[in-house]
């Protein structure tokens, strides 16, 4: 008989020994051999504390390996290994305020995935009745949409983002966005936000700005409010966000995008200029220009922001227009 016969009327003998013993008790839950994680998932949630050495003069660059320069040589936190400020990925333009962690420590190039449910919980979108409903643009956006394109060039009007029709596409650019966010600590946001250890609300007002603020058209203010509501339904402009080992967290378009598109508003915590001149956060944005320099204020998302955060540049083009 062939060992694979022997094998196979092996196991039929067994089972059918079973039938006729008495029933074996099963493990009990504490009597089973628990599953150990791996030494790395360990020390990626392990807590750490900074301790300083006598002597730094042994430390070197991980990525290069050098040792020169050491005046741009950061130490992480939590490995104590060296990276001089040039060789990190994206590139560190000062040196950061506080506690450091590096890329392998911190890890932000770990990508999470959201689910449906946790995409509108972390966006706070707003159910509508009709899921299927898309979205309607106002009688006079649509009739500015068949002028010339001469003219629209003239009056530099602004023109709606056109989200993607498929909702599983939106949940994906969504998702991106908000894996980004995640990684960098931040909280999504379309507003500005004012804490009171920062400039009041009423510092913000059109009269400081020195030498006047431009005033948006009706149809242009129109345009803005009918983003809002699209942003809000959970029709996000057509964007995905990625991680690029040079920049950072940068965007790409993910659909055609027409001139003078509308795309987001700059959003975070608004704070004085005053207050940031040591700051180390790489995407401030001026917001009011006072007569007074004191009461200047500026966006800083750092801790709060939408996608405009991470908009640098955008890759609007086919291969045709190279």
């Amino acid at each position: 008989m062939a060992p694979a016969t022997i094998m196979a009327g092996a196991r039929r003998l067994v089972s059918s020994r079973r039938r006729t013993e008495a029933p074996r008790r099963r493990p009990s839950p504490s009597t089973l051999p628990k599953k150990l994680r791996p030494m790395s998932e360990i020390m990626a949630r392990a807590k750490y504390a900074v301790v300083e050495r006598a002597d730094y003069s042994d430390i070197i660059c991980e990525q290069c390996g050098s040792g020169e320069r050491p005046g741009e040589l950061l130490l992480c936190d939590k490995c104590d290994k060296g990276f001089h400020m040039r060789c990190l990925r994206p590139i560190v333009v000062r040196i950061p305020i506080g506690s450091w962690l590096c890329p392998k420590c911190s890890g932000h190039r770990r990508v999470r995935t959201f689910s449906q449910k946790r995409i509108i919980d972390f966006f706070k979108i707003q159910k509508s009745g009709d899921g299927k409903k898309k979205c309607n643009l106002s009688q006079d956006t649509r009739k500015r949409r068949r002028r010339p394109l001469v003219l629209l060039k003239k009056r530099r009007r602004l023109l709606p983002f056109i989200p993607s029709e498929d909702p599983n596409q939106r949940l994906k650019q969504m998702g991106t966005l908000a894996s980004a966010l995640t990684a960098m600590q931040m909280e999504f946001s379309d507003d500005l936000t004012y804490s009171s250890d920062m400039a009041p609300r009423s510092a913000n007002q059109a009269k400081f700005e020195n030498g006047g603020m431009q005033v948006l058209s009706r149809e242009d203010m129109e345009t803005l409010e009918l983003c809002r509501s699209m942003s809000r339904r959970g029709e996000c402009p057509p964007f995905i966000v990625v991680f690029d080992s040079c920049e950072g967290y940068t965007v790409e378009a993910d659909a055609q995008i027409k001139d003078m598109t509308f795309i987001a508003e700059y959003t975070g915590d608004v704070d004085y200029i005053k207050n940031r001149e040591n700051d180390d956060c790489d995407s401030m944005m001026t917001l009011l220009l006072a007569t007074n320099p004191s009461e200047s204020l500026v966006i800083c998302p750092d801790k709060c922001g939408n996608i405009a955060r991470f908009i640098n540049g955008i890759n609007n083009h086919t291969p045709e227009e190279y």
